[in-house]
């Protein structure tokens, strides 16, 4: 099933490397995670919202995504449920964000399609930790 917001998956633009996309509408999260992501040698790209995300999402073809929970109006659930609803991303891993640790995030991060949550504020570490596992079942 494709959604209706998401591109399709453009197979003439070629990001370098892995891509990992990083949505969050805090601009020292997303500096942060893209500092950390890009040490690491992986390619990031930025997104301050759901919506921006869904427009770059198609021609940067993330490995891998991850998403803050509580965004203006496009939340982190609903970004991960329509990026999920999409044929070419329904794979895609999504880690998502979010500043408390409780089960209903969780639960309700794994039915929007989310693999893991992660708890803000992110040690550097421990999303390195995510990422690589969670990119090794899919390289």
């Amino acid at each position: 099933m494709t959604s209706p917001l998401l591109p399709e998956a453009s197979s003439d633009i070629a990001c370098a490397g892995i891509t990992i996309l990083v949505i969050d509408d805090s601009a020292t999260v997303r500096s942060a995670a893209e500092k950390v992501l890009r040490e690491a040698g992986y390619g990031v790209v930025v997104a301050e919202n759901g919506f921006d995300a869904l427009a770059k999402v198609g021609d940067c073809r993330p490995a891998l995504i991850v998403c803050d929970i509580l965004m203006p109006r496009l939340d982190g659930y609903r970004t991960c449920a329509l990026i999920k609803a999409s044929a070419a991303f329904h794979a895609t891993p999504v880690l998502m964000l979010s500043s408390k640790e409780g089960l209903f995030d969780r639960a309700r991060g794994v039915m929007a399609g989310a693999s893991a949550c992660l708890a803000k504020p992110l040690a550097p570490e421990a999303l390195l930790a995510a990422v690589r596992q969670h990119l090794a079942s899919r390289f």
